[in-house]
């Protein structure tokens, strides 16, 4: 089997079979990455570290390597491998989400990450999300379990229990995340109009009495109304920054290295890495980067359209929906069309966890859109 497995032959096949139309814009949106990540980080490692000027972006280069390496492991599995070790994969994520609240590392008041020893800095739930998407296709499509409610129940109680997790953090910005491709699949599963409804208003109820109520998530409730008034608390700082870095940019923008913004703003790079970009290259960057997005998930459709099972369709689009639901609430941060959440653009933004994670995506997505056949 292993041998099998290693044979010029599979990966001949595995060649062959692959879209590489998809693969070619996951690349291409890597290199936009790594190329952004070296003239906005630069400056910070300079002043900030007193060091290398280069340290974060080799530091990117190297997980975009490992994010590289994890596509091809994840894409060249075949299908029943590939849900199998994700069930694995998703308990180990789960078990680590569930240890961030015990010996997690506080970070601005907020426990999202863990630092072990065998492991560098990590924030578990960028591994839970892939695995999630694969765990909830798996069950929503179980032809053993013919009762729908039943299901819907079991992918509700995963999904709460990573909810209130998150919320611990508190991260409510995943959460939100969680939640919205959680209710895609539901939806697009064919639940009740009436009960999604019912379950939707439930939900949203709980997060504002969380929000307004609990002392805990104030922070939060100050974003909120800092968001509608700009002349409230500090709050406006970051997103008011990053709205005049998009303008100041023009359509043209700034040029290389002459952007301000990845200096005035923490972690610039991650949370504002499409401001950054805005305002050094223009506005005719960022629709060019909104293209490679659009047409990513615009192929990824195309291909669900020809597949005929269910668990596949649930899968990709859960995947693909995951992507283009975090790049949207990035960009519409940065654009203040959403209050401050602290969610990184899939692909561009600095970050080991989230590039794995999107590696992660990448790889089940090109397994799935592979072509059948026999090996």
């Amino acid at each position: 089997m292993i041998s099998k497995f290693f044979s010029f032959f599979y990966f001949y096949q595995w060649w062959k079979n692959l879209d590489k139309f998809i693969l070619s814009i996951v690349i291409t949106l890597f290199i936009t990455g790594l190329f952004f990540s070296l003239v906005s980080t630069s400056l910070i490692a300079s002043d900030k570290l007193n060091t290398n000027s280069y340290f974060f972006f080799f530091k990117h280069l190297i997980f975009v390597f490992l994010g590289l390496l994890i596509i091809f492991i994840f894409s060249y599995l075949d299908q029943d491998s590939l849900f199998r070790i994700s069930i694995y994969i998703f308990f180990f994520s789960l078990i680590l989400l569930i240890l961030v609240p015990l010996i997690g590392v506080n970070v601005k008041g907020s426990k999202r990450w863990l630092d072990l020893f065998i492991l560098p800095r990590i924030q578990p739930i960028e591994f839970v999300k892939p695995f999630f998407i694969i765990i909830m296709g798996l069950i929503i499509s179980n032809k053993k379990i013919s009762n729908f409610t039943l299901k819907f129940f079991a992918t509700f109680l995963i999904t709460s229990s990573i909810a209130i997790l998150l919320i611990i953090q508190p991260d409510l910005g995943q959460t939100l995340l969680i939640a919205t491709s959680w209710i895609l699949l539901i939806f697009i599963s064919g639940i009740n109009l009436l009960t999604l409804s019912l379950l939707s208003i439930v939900g949203l109820s709980s997060l504002l009495y969380l929000v307004f109520y609990v002392p805990k998530f104030l922070y939060i409730k100050n974003r909120i109304f800092s968001f509608f008034d700009k002349e409230t608390g500090s709050y406006n700082f970051q997103s008011d920054k990053a709205i005049d870095s998009i303008t100041s940019g023009g359509f043209f923008g700034k040029g290389i290295g002459e952007g301000t913004l990845k200096n005035r703003v923490p972690e610039a790079h991650t949370d504002y890495i499409i401001s950054v970009i805005s305002e050094e290259f223009g506005i005719i960057a960022i629709i060019m980067i909104l293209i490679l997005f659009l047409t990513f998930v615009f192929s990824v459709f195309k291909k669900v359209e020809k597949i005929n099972d269910n668990k596949v369709k649930l899968i990709l689009v859960g995947s693909i929906s995951l992507i283009l639901f975090q790049a949207m609430i990035h960009i519409g941060v940065n654009i203040r069309l959403f209050p401050t959440t602290g969610m990184t653009l899939p692909f561009l933004s600095y970050g080991g966890s989230s590039i794995i994670s999107v590696s992660l995506l990448s790889g089940i997505i090109l397994n799935l859109t592979k072509r059948k056949v026999e090996i």
